[in-house]
């Protein structure tokens, strides 16, 4: 697998914590909206900490962008991360990744699972081609909620929240469970987009299989 040296151009802070890191692209450098990469910083100490993220920014971006969520108890990559600046280098490989588009559907995340769609849906809006497709969105509480208004905004009423922790007007409460899904799902012979913790793909995916949906129909990277 080819690997790059690349340099951070720009850190932003979305949420409290969830970094944006715009990156230097590599000549000739070419992923699908949904693909990820690995990821290490490129000193002695750090380089073997590697570990994958998504690409949120579009192939057509003379950057590479990634959205990620910092995890400060853990002693690994996103602490260090945390504390890098533009100018730290990093090592990135080839693209990979299981989420593509393959038609109009449903997308389920939860929490950073969302990333991978990130792009989709800003490539899908650069072609006007979003239109028809729907996203559920599974977050603690609103404050988690990663690109909210980028998200309503290209969305519109077709971007769904639900809370497990926090009660919020205009906000769904609890776990996304079978009554949920066939309230805002009208047709459930569409494409499924899945990505988010383990145990909730888990459930998910068994809420769609239970409720008569293809396994064929549901993608997720695995």
């Amino acid at each position: 697998m080819a690997e790059y040296i690349v340099k951070i151009l720009d850190v932003k802070q979305l949420t409290h914590d969830v970094k944006r890191f715009r990156v230097e692209k590599p000549e000739g450098y070419i992923f699908k909206p949904g693909q990820a990469t690995g990821v290490a910083i490129n000193t002695p100490e750090l380089k073997k900490r590697r570990r994958s993220f998504t690409f949120t920014g579009l192939n057509e971006d003379t950057h590479l962008e990634f959205t990620i969520k910092i995890y400060p108890e853990h002693n690994g990559l996103t602490k260090d991360l945390d504390a890098a600046v533009p100018g730290t280098e990093l090592l990135i490989g080839s693209p990979w990744g299981a989420i593509t588009y393959k038609g109009k559907g449903v997308f389920i995340a939860g929490g950073a699972g969302i990333t991978p769609f990130i792009s989709i849906f800003r490539d899908l809006q650069a072609r006007n081609e979003l239109s028809g497709n729907m996203l559920l969105f599974a977050n603690k509480t609103r404050a988690d909620i990663i690109l909210e208004k980028e998200l309503r905004d290209m969305l519109d009423g077709a971007f769904v929240n639900i809370l497990s922790d926090e009660e919020q007007e205009g906000y769904f409460g609890g776990f996304i469970s079978e009554e949920f899904l066939r309230t805002h799902v009208s047709d459930l012979g569409v494409n499924f987009y899945l990505c988010g913790p383990p145990l909730m793909m888990r459930t998910v995916t068994d809420l769609l299989a239970g409720l008569g949906v293809d396994k064929k129909a549901v993608t997720m990277d695995l």
